[in-house]
């Protein structure tokens, strides 16, 4: 990589770094609230909030407290690990303090914005318009507050920005394979593991790696790279979930009871109806609404026991292939709660920000802004915009600026089954878990507009596959 361009990444570097963090502590610190899944994170540092979750306020400093078991895999850990050491070292009270977590997550997302950057084949003029667009996606109101949580999307945005920006660095000739190899590995451990739901991005980015050919590269040097990343990430995803409790597994039962009661059975319907389908008797109907978690759940009736085996994900998928106009009326609401992207229970400010109770900041609302203004009408805009990437990335690979296509489509498909998958398989929370929706799509749509931008106009590097021409010897004269 050229000085020139190291010089730039700098300064792309310097500058985004500076507005992340004029973004998180002007005027006041901004974060997200604890929906009350913290604890599963806290509990792993040796820390935990003992009373009712805070989700009207952010909490930014946790203390220590007894010990408690978690088995939760996230790579949200590490953050919260490093952002724990480093708060030590400067005297930052409490074992979490979301302060130094969310400065820390800052430098991190500068860093992913600037190797994204480096790694477009753009001029000059209209990389800085790439940086303008990445810092909008990465500080929308809709996701820069989860960078100063307890929650783990923060991770998730994260490993998935570096992942793209990897995978744009490995496309690039010479030297900059190496460092794309590096940062996609990086990228993929914590995007991968961020959450049980990013699990369903291992067969895309292995497909995505699969696809890469850098320019020049012939043969073993075209596939060596690659496959060497897709190994690295795959034994560590496999050692990082062998630590505790794989794709969130004990949750299984839970997550399948609110798919039927909170979402199936909604009591909207026809209850009767939807229960018979189900298997579960008329009397379930009073667990209509009811949270796997609280006083009323049907966990509780002694029925339960004879009915639990149609509390499963065999019994629900048979409930959607048979039921195809509930399925899809249950797929848009999951397109509605992608563009909603606000949760309404989940607060932006502290406690002593002198902000109400479930006050939420709209500084940078560019993509959540206009994702709201559309919302209702859920999957008949996320399908086209969906499809008018796909045809960005079909551009791009005829182009011959496959980077870009594969890029779009490894977003577009995960945004997709992240849609599915939450819309079907969890029932409750929807505007939440359908972030993981919305994040991959606006960043689509961000590439999808810069393929679209001419090449930077520079001689060819020479790549490791070229011999050095031949000179050129005068004739004697």
């Amino acid at each position: 990589m050229k000085s020139r361009d190291l010089r730039f990444g700098l300064g792309v570097f310097v500058a985004s770094l500076g507005l992340l963090l004029l973004r998180f502590l002007v005027p006041r610190p901004i974060g997200m609230a604890d929906n009350g899944d913290g604890w599963r994170l806290l509990c792993q540092l040796g820390g935990r909030q003992l009373d009712r979750p805070s989700e009207g306020f952010v909490r930014f400093s946790y203390g220590s407290a007894p010990p408690c078991d978690s088995a939760y895999v996230s790579s949200q850990a590490w953050l919260d690990w490093a952002a724990g050491k480093i708060g030590a070292l400067f005297g930052a009270s409490g074992v979490l303090n979301l302060l130094v977590l969310g400065v820390l997550t800052c430098v991190l997302v500068a860093g992913a914005i600037t190797v994204t950057v480096l790694g477009l084949d753009l001029n000059r003029r209209n990389r800085l318009i790439a940086t303008v667009l990445l810092l909008l996606v990465m500080g929308d109101s809709a996701f820069f507050g989860y960078f100063a949580s307890v929650l783990s999307e923060g991770a998730a945005f994260l490993g998935i920005l570096l992942i793209c920006g990897g995978l744009f660095l490995v496309h690039r000739p010479g030297k900059p394979r190496w460092a794309g190899a590096a940062v996609t590995v990086l990228g993929g451990l914590v995007g991968i593991n961020a959450k049980s739901q990013t699990l369903l991005l291992i067969p895309l980015f292995a497909l995505a790696l699969l696809l890469t050919r850098p320019s020049g590269a012939r043969g073993r040097k075209r596939w060596a790279l690659p496959l060497a990343v897709l190994a690295i990430v795959g034994a560590g995803t496999l050692a990082i979930q062998s630590q505790g409790d794989p794709a969130n597994a004990e949750y299984r039962e839970a997550n399948m009871y609110h798919a039927i009661f909170d979402s199936i059975v909604d009591g909207k319907h026809d209850t009767k109806a939807d229960l018979a389908a189900l298997g579960l008797p008329e009397s379930f109907e009073q667990y209509v609404g009811t949270g796997w978690w609280g006083e009323r759940a049907a966990w509780h009736d002694p029925l339960y026991p004879r009915y639990k085996d149609k509390i499963s994900r065999r019994n629900v998928l048979h409930y959607y292939a048979t039921h195809p106009g509930r399925t899809a009326e249950i797929l848009q609401q999951g397109g509605v709660d992608a563009l909603t992207a606000r949760p309404e229970n989940l607060g932006s400010f502290g406690e002593l920000s002198g902000q109400p109770r479930l006050s939420k900041e709209y500084r940078v609302p560019v993509f959540s802004g206009l994702a709201a203004l559309v919302a209702p009408l859920g999957l008949f805009v996320l399908v086209p915009v969906w499809v008018l990437i796909g045809w960005a990335g079909v551009r791009a690979f005829r182009r011959n600026r496959r980077e870009y296509g594969i890029v779009a489509f490894l977003l577009v498909f995960f945004a997709a089954g992240q849609l599915g998958l939450s819309a079907l398989g969890e029932g409750i929370e929807g505007v939440k878990h359908q972030l993981l929706t919305l994040f991959p799509t606006v960043l689509a749509v961000v590439f999808a507009v810069l393929s679209l931008l001419p090449r930077a106009e520079t001689a060819p590097e020479q790549t490791e596959d070229e011999d050095p021409a031949e000179e050129e010897i005068p004739a004697a004269v």
